[in-house]
């Protein structure tokens, strides 16, 4: 069971105790996921539940000025929003307590700044650019969407923001377009202990 801001109150409430500042500190940092990478380098660590574990970014780093198409992974602390799935490939819903939905063959992402649902889940045939969901390259088998952009949506400063599996050593190239990538066992176990609360924070080194 994860230990939570709420649970350490809940805890020290029943027993008489007042929480020191270090603790509630703490209890919030258990539920952050840390991303790491050097400037302008694909290859990062995320941090989480007590482990580590090899990711990678965009193949030009993380930024604090992302805008669409740049190659960059955005800088900052974001929510993770929900967990989409391939039932055909994972066989079963993973575990975790985010929101979890499977993935349509139909599936898109819009990534057309001029478009009303750029930066949104779409449904196919759609009229204006978007990123397929269902991809041949299994990247998308498993991902969490990061809540990069979204409330409110700015046109153009970046779309289609996710922790997803990570590409094969084998592949020309492991970078992202601007994702946070692990390997797909890797991925299992940190959504296995996301919750609601769960945020990741993306920084340079």
């Amino acid at each position: 069971m994860l230990t939570t801001r709420r649970t350490l109150i809940k805890t020290a409430s029943a027993a008489g105790l007042t929480l020191a500042a270090p603790a509630l500190a703490a209890a919030a940092q258990a539920d952050v996921i840390f991303v790491t990478a050097k400037a302008g380098d694909y290859r990062g660590a995320l941090a989480f539940a007590g482990q580590t574990y090899a990711c990678t970014v965009g193949h030009m780093g993380v930024t604090g000025d992302k805008f669409e198409g740049d190659g960059c992974t955005p800088a900052g602390r974001f929510h993770l929003r929900e967990v989409r799935y391939r039932l055909d490939i994972l066989g079963a819903a993973p575990k975790t307590h985010l929101p979890c939905f499977p993935a349509r063959m139909t599936d898109g992402w819009c990534d057309d700044p001029s478009d009303p649902n750029y930066n949104k889940l779409i449904t196919q045939p759609y009229q204006n650019d978007f990123e397929p969901m269902w991809r041949a390259d299994h990247v998308y088998d498993l991902l969490a969407v990061v809540g990069y952009n979204d409330a409110p949506v700015d046109p153009g400063a970046g779309s289609a923001i996710f922790l997803h599996v990570m590409r094969p050593p084998t592949d020309d190239h492991q970078w992202t377009a601007g994702c946070v990538a692990l390997e797909l066992a890797d991925l299992k176990a940190v959504l296995a202990a996301c919750t609601p609360r769960t945020q990741i924070d993306i920084r340079a080194a």
